[in-house]
């Protein structure tokens, strides 16, 4: 069963102030706050990622001397330290990477994208 709708629809009127054309950009400083927790610094989750990366690198690398027979051990523990490993660099390096170039003033990264814990 289908319904006919008889709704008739007319625009708005258009306020002056709210329209502009490309070449009348006003400023506005509504746009302009910013919130203090991006400038807020999260060292937890800092020292938390650097932790991580460290850690990661660490079991990576022993997995790699287990492989290359260099370390004495198993090929099972090596696929066990090669995932652990993988698992805890992962995450580290991302947010490391975020905290260093937010450090670094690069535009898109802020402080602000690091969970803080």
């Amino acid at each position: 069963m289908t319904f006919k709708r008889n709704i008739k629809y007319s625009r708005l009127a258009v306020d002056d102030e709210d329209y502009y054309d490309d070449n009348q950009r006003q400023y506005d400083p509504r746009f302009d706050y910013t919130p203090k927790t991006y400038d807020k610094i999260p060292w937890k989750s800092i020292f938390l990622a650097i932790f991580l990366l460290l850690l990661g690198c660490l079991l990576l690398l022993l997995s790699i001397f287990i492989f290359i027979g260099h370390m004495g051990g198993d090929s099972s523990q090596a696929y066990g330290l090669l995932g652990l490993g993988f698992l805890t660099f992962v995450p580290g390096f991302y947010e490391t990477r975020i905290a260093y170039y937010s450090w670094r003033g690069v535009q898109g990264y802020r402080f602000a994208s690091i969970p803080d814990y």
